[in-house]
């Protein structure tokens, strides 16, 4: 099995509200139907709309949902249907087949099949820093920063998946994709997001965050998405 991240643009002129709707509506089926699993989207809606300063934007426009789901081959000859289908649903998209590693699965809030998550999920394309090798930002990321994450946030899903490779051509040149989700107060409480009872704590946190983050981290490449998580077919 492989894990393909789909990231998908609204077609010129329609709302977000009536795009949010198609997708939740049918893409789950239409994907189901071309032997795609664990289907999860990710969508930007009112629900989240509090968590927008949390933004950080690359591309222009950013883009409006995100699909990850399990094939049994991402090769190209096996993945036409699955594309058509996301493709009939948005305007454009880009995907990337990923190698994903749950660092803190969601064991807390379990997802419910066509039900939105508890909480809300931070959806971060990543690009690494190019004055370091790849290598380097891989061994930062996966023997340093996963730690911090875990114990500066107040995350009760953290989800790594590094980019193995683009599957579209126009597919901007992420290294990893990372989904964190969080209590709904985290997007406006910076305490809360950073799991600190006190100030002293918060700036601890904070610090160590933002310095694991600068080691590795291209963030002039950088797309974070504040979203509502949905999960449908196993």
């Amino acid at each position: 099995m492989e894990k393909v991240i789909y990231a998908l643009w609204a077609p010129q002129g329609e709302s977000r509200e009536s795009f949010n709707a198609r997708l939740l509506t049918s893409l789950p089926e239409a994907l189901e139907k071309t032997g795609a699993s664990r289907i999860r989207l990710n969508i930007r809606d009112d629900a989240v709309a509090p968590a927008a300063p949390l933004t950080q934007q690359w591309q222009d426009p950013q883009q409006d949902a995100t699909v990850q789901l399990w094939l049994p081959s991402a090769n190209a000859m096996f993945r036409g249907p699955t594309d058509a289908a996301v493709a009939a649903h948005c305007g454009r998209f880009a995907a990337w087949l990923v190698a994903e590693s749950a660092i803190i699965p969601n064991t807390e809030h379990p997802p419910v099949a066509g039900q939105r998550t508890w909480g809300w999920s931070q959806n971060s394309f990543i690009s690494f820093r190019s004055d370091i090798t790849w290598d380097q930002a891989v061994r930062h990321w996966h023997s340093h920063h996963a730690n911090v994450a875990i114990y500066t946030q107040a995350n009760f899903e953290y989800i790594q998946n590094i980019v193995v490779r683009a599957l579209t051509d126009d597919a901007p040149d992420y290294d990893a994709f990372v989904e964190e989700c969080f209590p709904l107060e985290a997007m406006t409480d910076p305490h809360a997001f950073y799991g600190a009872d006190s100030d002293a704590k918060y700036q601890s946190h904070l610090k160590d965050m933002i310095d694991s983050c600068q080691a590795f981290i291209d963030f002039s490449r950088i797309d974070v998405v504040p979203t509502s998580q949905y999960d449908f077919a196993e």
